[in-house]
C-alpha cells in the first residue's frame, strides 16, 4: 500500500471552521485526521502542502518513520502550525493502518484497559443563578464533569473582579451541585502568578477537581512558583506543539493532569510517547478537546488505551444535532456522561467530501480581551 494523496478540508460547519484532512491510498483505503490551532486553517494547509512530496509514494504504515521526517525534516523543529499538520496526517495514518487490519484503532494502541471515558461538559453564562441552572441541565443529562472558565465584563477582563466572580461561582456551584459532580476550572491563562495563587488558595475549600492553565505557557518554568504555593491540583498543555515542552512540567511534577491536544501536540505518534513519560510522574492525561468529531474519536481511542487517564474534555455530547453531522459520519456514542468504544475499524468515521467541499471555512480571528486600561490580555 503506497499513499497517492494528501487533502487538505479547511470547512465551516455549526458555527466555527475545523481543519480535516484525508490520506488516500493505492488500495482505495484513506485515512481521516483533524488538525487543532483554530483560526490558522490557512497557515495549516500551506505546511500540509509543503509535506505532499515527503508522503506521496512512502507506506502509511510507517507511522514513527514518517513522523520523524515531518518534524525534523525542515531542520527547524516543529512549531504549533506545523505540529497541528503533523497531527492531522498523523491520525489519518493510524486510522488508515487500523482500517488496514480491519480492528479499532485502540486495538493498534494497546487494546481496551477501560470500557468507557469519562467526559466533561463547557458551560457558560452571564451570571452566577444562570450558570447554577445550565449546570443542573448538564448533571441532569448524566455529565459528572463540568467546566467554566474566568469571566470579566464584555471584552474587559480585570484580574481582582474576575477572581471575586470565580469564588462566587464555585461555592454557588459547590452548594447547587453537592460532592459528586467534579468541577473543572479553566483560567485560560488570564491571570499571572500572584493573582493565580490568590484565586486557587480561595477556591480550595470547594474541592476543585483541577484548575488549568492559570497562567501563560510560554515559560513552564513559572508553573514552580505556583506548585509551592497552592493546595489544588493543575492542569495545562494543551498550547504545547510537543513531548519537548512538557518536559519541564513533567519531569518536576508541576502539573497534576496533563492537557495534551493531539490535534496540536504531532498526533497519537506523539501522544503516546507524552501519555507514558507522564505515567512515570503519575500524571493522568486530561485531553484537550475543543474541535470537531475526528478530534473526538481520536481522542477517545486514544484514552481507551491509556492507563494514565482521567477525563476527556467534551463541549457538547455527540448524538443527534453532533458537530459537523453532514460531514462527519460515524460518530462516538455517549452514555451518562461518557464516551463508549466504537466497533468499526480505524476510528470508526465516514468522510463526505463533497459535503466537505460545498462548505470551505471562513475568515475570522480569536475574540480579544483588554484590562481596563486598554492593555491587550490573553484570551
Amino acid at each position: 500500500m503506497r499513499i497517492t494523496d494528501v487533502t487538505c478540508y479547511p470547512v465551516w460547519a455549526d458555527r466555527r471552521n475545523y481543519v480535516f484532512l484525508v490520506v488516500d491510498t493505492d488500495e482505495g483505503l484513506y485515512g481521516l485526521g483533524e488538525a487543532g490551532l483554530s483560526r490558522r486553517e490557512r497557515a495549516i494547509a500551506g505546511v500540509v502542502e509543503h509535506f505532499k512530496p515527503l508522503l506521496i509514494g512512502q507506506d502509511p504504515s510507517r507511522t514513527e518513520h514518517l513522523w520523524q521526517v515531518m518534524s525534523r525534516g525542515g531542520f527547524f523543529p516543529h512549531d504549533r502550525v506545523v505540529g497541528s499538520a503533523i497531527a492531522a496526517i498523523d491520525i489519518a495514518l493510524w486510522d488508515l493502518k487500523a482500517k488496514r487490519f480491519g480492528v479499532p484503532l485502540y486495538e493498534l494502541l494497546g487494546g481496551l484497559v477501560r470500557e468507557s471515558v469519562a467526559c466533561y461538559c463547557h458551560l457558560g453564562a452571564p451570571d452566577i443563578d444562570g450558570l447554577v441552572a445550565a449546570a443542573r441541565e448538564r448533571v441532569a443529562e448524566g455529565w459528572k464533569f463540568i467546566r467554566w472558565s474566568l469571566q470579566g465584563e464584555g471584552d474587559v477582563l480585570e484580574p481582582t473582579p474576575a477572581i471575586r466572580r470565580a469564588i462566587c461561582e464555585f461555592e454557588a456551584l459547590r452548594g447547587a451541585l453537592g460532592d459528586e459532580v467534579e468541577l473543572c476550572f479553566d483560567v485560560h491563562t488570564r491571570l499571572s502568578p500572584p493573582e493565580a495563587i490568590r484565586l486557587c488558595r480561595e477556591i480550595a475549600r470547594y474541592r476543585p477537581f483541577f484548575v488549568e492553565d492559570p497562567i501563560r505557557s510560554e515559560s513552564p518554568q513559572a508553573f514552580h512558583a505556583l506548585r509551592g504555593r497552592i493546595d489544588v491540583p493543575l492542569a495545562a498543555g494543551e498550547q504545547f506543539a510537543s513531548k519537548w515542552e512538557f518536559r519541564e512540567l513533567i519531569d518536576h511534577d508541576l502539573i497534576d493532569y496533563a492537557r495534551v491536544d493531539l490535534c496540536i501536540a504531532g498526533g497519537l505518534t506523539e501522544g503516546k510517547k507524552i501519555a507514558g513519560w507522564c505515567e512515570g510522574h503519575y500524571i493522568d492525561m486530561a485531553v484537550h478537546n475543543p474541535l470537531g468529531p475526528v478530534s473526538t474519536a481520536a481522542c477517545l481511542h486514544y484514552n481507551l488505551a491509556v492507563p494514565n487517564f482521567c477525563v476527556q474534555e467534551q463541549p457538547r455530547r455527540p448524538g443527534p444535532g453532533a458537530l459537523a453531522a453532514e460531514i462527519v459520519g460515524g460518530q462516538p456514542v455517549w452514555e451518562d456522561g461518557s464516551l463508549l468504544p466504537p466497533a468499526g475499524p480505524g476510528l470508526g468515521l465516514t468522510f463526505d467530501r463533497e459535503a466537505a467541499a460545498a462548505s470551505p471555512a471562513r475568515r475570522g480571528d480569536h475574540p480579544r480581551l483588554r484590562r481596563q486600561d486598554g492593555a491587550f490580555t490573553n484570551w
